[in-house]
């Protein structure tokens, strides 16, 4: 699994002008499944990024995760992190998982978060969405699975 990490001020996800997902402060994940993932990697990117130290403390050093800042999570499917561009103009995208097992293990990287007590909001999958944020930092990093 490969994922963007976003440490935000807030973001939201649209679908056809009406917003499905929104927080206020914390992490704007975009989340790709390959197709050889399984759900050892949803779990292990989900306590992963759960316990990225990359929030403030009192001195300004990152030292807090998003759940010691009081943040949330925004997920976001995005096949295309999966995108091939190494040959020709077009990206392949012969490495993402098929649609079914990507939203089963998309959801279940939800759910792993959900369960360890954070709050997560979500986007539609396999819907054209429009998502807005704003960029804390900015802080970005890309956090991919142990099969990588």
């Amino acid at each position: 699994m490969r994922a963007v990490v976003q440490r935000v001020k807030e973001a939201r996800v649209s679908v056809d002008g009406a917003v499905v997902g929104a927080i206020a402060h914390g992490l704007l994940v975009f989340l790709g499944v390959g197709s050889s993932d399984t759900s050892a990697d949803a779990q292990y990117l989900a306590k992963k990024i759960a316990g990225l130290r990359i929030f403030p403390d009192e001195q300004g050093k990152m030292n807090l995760d998003v759940h010691d800042a009081g943040g949330e999570v925004l997920a976001v499917s995005q096949f295309t992190l999966y995108g091939d561009c190494r040959r020709g103009r077009r990206p392949s995208f012969s490495e993402a998982a098929p649609p079914e097992a990507a939203q089963a293990l998309y959801e279940e990287f939800v759910a792993q978060l959900r369960t360890a007590g954070f709050s997560v909001s979500t986007g539609v999958f396999q819907a054209h969405m429009e998502v807005s944020l704003i960029n804390d930092g900015p802080v970005t990093l890309i956090v991919t699975s142990e099969g990588e």
